[in-house]
């Protein structure tokens, strides 16, 4: 067994905890980690570090989300024995390889870097700190700490797997080979609407269905999401496309021909938006029915949850260890005695 599991290639990805997770998390990456944790050795990380960039001033948000965010891997169906449950501030390395590697990445990168420079763009002049403009320093440090192959994100994070590309080609050039370069998988939804028909799911908008909303809140939601503007009445031909509605249909409801006659008699104006939506909200519910159980009964017992957190993490801090007797003995910074001699 232990042979088997050396040979299988790594993948690194996370979440920042800074709330529950939502059924966008789900398609846009969380699918795909369920896929992979049987092919690759997993080291699934809550980036602590990193919620704490624009959050800093609200840490029992983040103690919570910690503990969400676990809370929701194992009820989606991650499994904490074939994959390592991670809190990346339990793992000082993480922090020791964002400073190493900063050394030798030009500060235009970070400047450059596009999710950086829409997201420091929404924060108040007073919150936009030195530590939430170098998080993209620190994603770089997270895939390369395991030393990586693979990292299944969605498509927003995708510059981040392109600036760590980047910046390993330049350490193994400078020094020696340590670090692989990892590739980029997106989800099969690489990004899903908010509710209110905003591009992205966003925790502050309040346009988000959580993998942990009830029955009744699911369907509250989803009964007022956005859809048409330009449809007044539900005999008008209505437009599919950019319509919230129909993109959580295609991504949820498993009876595609139910889905395909609505997108018909929509833009044929035979079936109005409540029709629609009901049948959204039993799809969803559907889907979300066997996470919630699975939710609730780890809730039920903490233990399992605090121990899955703990002997992940253990397992990420022997391999980090490892990369960076590496990372030093590369750069020749393991020792200076021998030039005491």
């Amino acid at each position: 067994m232990a042979a088997a599991a050396q040979t299988k290639k790594r993948i690194l990805t996370g979440i920042r905890p800074t709330g529950a997770l939502h059924v966008g998390h789900y398609v846009g990456a969380l699918e795909n980690w369920l896929r992979l944790q049987d092919q690759y050795e997993c080291y699934f990380l809550i980036a602590d570090y990193q919620a704490l960039g624009d959050h800093f001033h609200d840490i029992d948000l983040i103690r919570k989300s910690v503990t969400d965010v676990a809370l929701d891997w194992l009820a989606v169906g991650l499994d904490p024995q074939r994959s390592s449950f991670v809190i990346q501030s339990y793992v000082p390395e993480h922090a020791e390889l964002t400073m190493l590697l900063s050394f030798i990445t030009p500060l235009g990168m970070l400047e450059r870097n596009p999710t950086l420079k829409s997201e420091i763009d929404s924060l108040p002049v007073e919150r936009r700190s030195v530590g939430f403009f170098n998080y993209p320093m620190s994603q770089v440090a997270d895939i390369l700490l395991p030393r990586a192959h693979l990292v299944p994100v969605g498509d927003d994070q995708a510059p981040h797997v392109e600036m760590t590309r980047e910046v390993a080609r330049k350490f193994n050039r400078m020094f020696r080979e340590v670090f692989p370069d990892p590739g980029t998988l997106i989800g099969r939804v690489p990004r899903l609407r908010g509710t209110d028909g905003a591009p992205k799911m966003s925790k502050s908008r309040g346009n988000v269905i959580e993998l942990g909303d009830d029955a009744a809140t699911v369907k509250r939601k989803v009964m007022s999401m956005y859809t048409d503007p330009t449809r007044l009445k539900p005999t008008d031909p209505g437009h599919v496309e950019g319509n919230p509605v129909f993109d959580y249909h295609d991504a949820f409801n498993p009876n595609k021909a139910q889905v395909d006659e609505f997108k018909a008699r929509y833009r044929a104006g035979t079936v109005g938006d409540v029709e629609v939506k009901r049948a959204l909200v039993e799809a969803l519910n559907q889907f979300l029915d066997p996470i919630r159980e699975r939710r609730a009964a780890f809730q039920a017992r903490p233990k399992l949850v605090e121990e899955a957190l703990m002997e992940g993490t253990r397992r990420a801090r022997l391999l980090a260890a490892e990369t960076m007797r590496e990372t030093r003995a590369a750069m020749r910074i393991d020792t200076y005695t021998s030039t005491w001699n």
